[in-house]
C-alpha cells in the first residue's frame, strides 16, 4: 500500500475538513507571498481537492 493509499483511508469521511484545511493552506501561502504565485497555489490546490476531497475516491475528477 503506497503513502498516498494510506492518506486517502485516512481522510475518508472528512472530506469537508480536508477542503478547508487545504484552502486555508493556500490563503496562507497568497498571503505571505502577496498573491505573487497565487496561479501556481491555485493549481495546487485544484489538484489536492481531487486527489483528496469529495470529487473521487481513486483521485479521478467527478463525472457530470
Amino acid at each position: 500500500m503506497s503513502m498516498m493509499d494510506k492518506l486517502k483511508n485516512m481522510v475518508k469521511g472528512h472530506e469537508d475538513q480536508v477542503e478547508k484545511g487545504i484552502d486555508k493552506a493556500g490563503d496562507a501561502v497568497d498571503s505571505k507571498t502577496e498573491g505573487k504565485y497565487s496561479g501556481q497555489v491555485d493549481q495546487a490546490q485544484d489538484k489536492l481537492k481531487n486527489e483528496f476531497g469529495r470529487q473521487g475516491d481513486q483521485g479521478q475528477p467527478p463525472q457530470s
